[in-house]
């Protein structure tokens, strides 16, 4: 690879950072906190990760005896809870907290300790919902916690008490982080960095911040309402004494669905960031792209009820949220045509990480064209909470923001560490998590429209269940292995990869502008932004942007 020297010269270092265990624990930089938000949520992918293949193994098979009834349910409860509000979420929280500062040309956020509070609320409420297992009441009724089953009545462990308290709390820290975010691209940018010069991976964070701080209070205020009810013998979701049971479901998916976008809004800047520098060609259609993840944001909190077209709400409504349903998927598909525009006719390098951008549009293309389906009410009747649901949910989740997360990964390994990941071992991790994406969530497509029901423990050795769920197992199996050789790749090439200098891609953005790792105070001297490639600009004098 070529190196690039740094254009903005760095001053010899008089900020020291405390080593070893108390750095981590005392620190308020946020490119430390963007790294324990990472590991932690590494941590959990595996534990969750870990919980889906059980549940894979028992499904394996009809009649299965791997696990028990209970234990099947609190698996499946927390797979989902874990994998949406302690991987991907904070996952993008982490890689937003390391590198929108340095992409801003800041020396920190506007908040540090908030910032660290924010972390260390996202950690212990994870410590609190896995707690549960070790007081012998983990939550069992299914990852959105549908009243009034989750009612005193109902469910008499504490399952759903640690469910709603431990999301609560990590949910205070994402409200916090979003705020941060928000004020620190505001007031923080490099003298010359405009609204309309931002990447568009900065671009993505701060709608997606404001996207959280619309549509994660109305939840957290019903987990205040759920253990109100059950600890304050207070009403909100009991029928009988005038309660209102869908009122949960607002609630619910009011986050519910917003949160597939903001799981993905950042990711998307992630791939807006990758394909140009190794396709060689700015990105094509920037202002498209930018308006298209405001129409998304703005469209992602009208269409919330389409997951609930079979609680009767009525056809007046249901058409609405169909209607609202198909529209964003305009905007979407405006940001994969940008992509594709970008890459055509462009020096293409094959990195990993380009590998995982260009696979992460496939897939996800696979995830979005069976959303327009469920958006059409007399399908979604048809297929609602089967496994074709199922299927459209991983290949947009997994196909989709986790590929665009391993791209990121990649990309900006070196800029973290100093240090290449190994391509090779990168490689084997991309052939496998693409063959295992598809032959683990491809085959639910048709298990769904078979008419198996998801979150169901086993099966009867009906036609067709017994080859398809077979095979869906052997896809998670593949991505297990995929996920371990990731995770060597991480270690070994953190500790003995190969050296990348500072700007190894020759990128453009600013925060291959400063040393890897960067220094505690990012920058020496504050850059000035004339352009959208304002690096490049330095670099190439010849060919501007």
């Amino acid at each position: 690879m070529a190196e690039y020297a740094t254009p903005y010269p760095q001053a010899i270092p008089t900020v020291r950072a405390p080593a070893g265990l108390w750095r981590w624990v005392s620190t308020v930089d946020h490119k430390d906190i963007g790294i324990l938000y990472i590991v932690t949520s590494l941590f959990f992918l595996f534990v969750g990760g870990f919980e889906a293949l059980l549940i894979r193994l028992q499904l394996s098979a009809p009649n299965g005896k791997i696990v028990d009834p209970a234990t099947f349910d609190v698996l499946f409860t927390m797979h989902g809870t874990t994998m949406i509000f302690l991987v991907v979420m904070p996952l993008v929280i982490g890689f937003a907290n390391y590198f929108v500062p340095l992409m801003i040309g800041a020396r920190d956020m506007v908040f540090p300790r908030l910032n660290a509070m924010s972390y260390w609320l996202l950690l212990f409420g994870g410590i609190l919902l896995y707690f549960s297992f070790l007081a012998g009441s983990p939550p069992s009724d299914i990852w959105f916690m549908y009243a009034p089953l989750t009612e005193s009545p109902y469910t008499t462990n504490a399952g759903p008490d640690y469910w709603a308290a431990g999301l609560l709390v990590t949910s205070v820290g994402s409200i916090a982080t979003s705020i941060n975010l928000v004020v620190t691209i505001i007031q923080l940018r490099a003298p010359g960095m405009t609204i309309s010069r931002l990447p568009i991976f900065v671009w993505t964070v701060l709608i997606n911040s404001f996207l959280i701080l619309w549509a994660l209070p109305p939840l957290a205020a019903g987990m205040i309402m759920l253990l109100a009810d059950r600890l304050l013998g207070s009403h909100f979701f009991d029928v009988p004494a005038g309660g209102n049971v869908l009122l949960w479901e607002h609630l619910f998916w009011w986050l519910g669905h917003p949160e597939v976008y903001i799981l993905i809004l950042p990711v998307f800047g992630m791939i807006s960031e990758v394909v140009p520098v190794f396709a060689r060609k700015p990105l094509f259609g920037y202002t498209f792209v930018a308006a298209s993840t405001v129409g998304i944001a703005f469209l992602a909190m009208t269409v919330w009820a389409h997951h609930m077209f079979t609680s009767g709400l009525g056809l007046t409504t249901d058409a609405y949220f169909a209607g609202a349903s198909m529209l964003i998927a305009i905007p979407t598909g405006v940001k994969v045509l940008n992509w594709l525009a970008t890459m055509w006719r462009g020096a293409i390098r094959f990195t990993t990480a380009m590998l995982f951008a260009a696979g992460f549009i496939g897939e996800f293309v696979i995830g979005g064209l069976t959303g327009p389906m469920l958006a059409a009410v007399p399908i979604d009747w048809q297929v609602h909470d089967s496994y074709f649901v199922v299927a459209h949910f991983h290949y947009v989740l997994f196909g989709g923001s986790v590929m665009g997360l391993f791209a990121g990964a990649y990309y900006w390994f070196p800029k973290i560490t100093g240090r290449f990941m190994s391509e090779t071992l990168g490689r084997w991790h991309f052939w496998l998590t693409i063959i295992g994406v598809n032959v683990a969530f491809f085959p639910m497509h048709f298990l769904g429209l078979l008419g198996m029901p998801r979150h169901v423990y086993t099966y009867p050795n009906l036609p067709g269940l017994f080859l398809w769920n077979f095979v869906s197992s052997i896809g998670a199996f593949i991505l297990g292995v995929s996920m371990l050789l990731f995770l060597w790749n991480i270690i070994v090439s953190a500790r003995r990869g190969q050296v990348a200098g500072d700007d190894p891609w020759d990128a453009w953005s600013l925060e291959w502008a400063t040393s890897s790792p960067p220094p505690p105070y990012n920058f020496a001297n504050i850059p000035t932004v004339t352009s959208r490639r304002p690096l490049w600009d330095l670099k190439h004098p010849e060919n501007p942007s």
